[in-house]
């Protein structure tokens, strides 16, 4: 009996030990991740003395200090620069959201010939750089007056759409029911209305990673922003930052700044988890 027993329990310790392995990788990658940033945001209340002079385990600053912020203060008006960023991070998502949910609902709903083919067409822009298009959109934004305007920012990136979102989008459309638009066209209801009432209300997890995304994308920007945006009462704050990072030599002044930085987006993570990762677990099972 005992013999019988004893593979048991040899397969049961290995088990365990895999699952202390695991859970200690997993522990070891996650400070590897959230470390550096704990960091930077303690680092900010410190003195640039104190960075160079002590070893980065130590995280307490001692004394605390805001003189870091004072300073970002006196050189930009940083109340500005913070709500141009969230305002421009915020209307280019919603706009880019829409933009790119109605073309994916065309990929993935409507029967058109060649659809196949603009999608294939779509998804190999996937592997241009953004940079290719730089000098085109320039000039494209001459010729239509734009520069030094944020409008210029929101017509390059809000409405042409993202192929990056569109894929995301179509693949999590294919995933909903034809029933439920069958039954909504049978009770009289438009391609339009099934879109607004049926389609979207249902793709939340895709809608909160497109705008994760995007938030993210735009409130980090500052290429093309310092190429169109001369004017710097019009600058975001990752520009401003950016700027900064060319003739500011304390370091602890421009962790200050990465801390600002950092906030909105980490907040509009926590907001969005969820949906996050479910769209994450759920993209590429839908059907063609």
């Amino acid at each position: 009996m005992t013999d019988w027993h004893a593979p048991r329990m040899s397969m049961r310790a290995r088990r365990i030990t895999g699952d202390i392995f695991y859970n200690a990788l997993m522990i070891v990658l996650c400070l590897m991740v959230i470390y550096p940033l704990v960091w930077t945001f303690f680092s900010a209340f410190k003195t640039n003395q104190q960075i160079f002079s002590e070893t980065p385990l130590n995280l307490k600053p001692d004394p605390a200090t805001l003189e870091n912020f004072n300073r970002l203060f006196d050189i930009y008006d940083v109340k500005l620069m913070v709500f141009n960023g969230l305002y421009l991070s915020i209307l280019i998502p919603i706009l880019s959201m829409l933009t790119s949910s109605m073309a994916a609902y065309a990929l993935a709903r409507l029967e058109f010939r060649g659809r196949n083919v603009v999608f294939l067409l779509l998804i190999s822009t996937m592997m241009i750089p953004g940079y290719v298009t730089l000098i085109p959109n320039f000039a494209i934004m001459v010729k239509l007056r734009l520069l030094n305007s944020h409008m210029a920012l929101i017509l390059r990136s809000a409405l042409s759409g993202s192929a990056t979102s569109i894929f995301l989008f179509r693949q999590y459309f294919l995933s909903i029911p034809r029933d439920l638009e069958n039954a909504a066209i049978i009770d009289g209801c438009s391609w339009r209305g099934v879109f607004f009432r049926i389609i979207l209300p249902n793709s939340k997890p895709a809608i909160a990673t497109v705008l994760i995304l995007t938030f993210r994308s735009t409130w980090n920007a500052f290429l093309w922003p310092q190429l169109v945006l001369q004017d710097d009462r019009l600058w975001t704050w990752t520009l401003a930052l950016k700027v900064l990072s060319e003739f500011e030599t304390n370091q602890a002044v421009l962790l200050a700044g990465a801390v600002i930085s950092i906030v909105p987006v980490l907040v509009i993570y926590l907001l969005c988890q969820k949906y996050f990762v479910n769209s994450q677990l759920s993209a590429g099972f839908g059907g063609t």
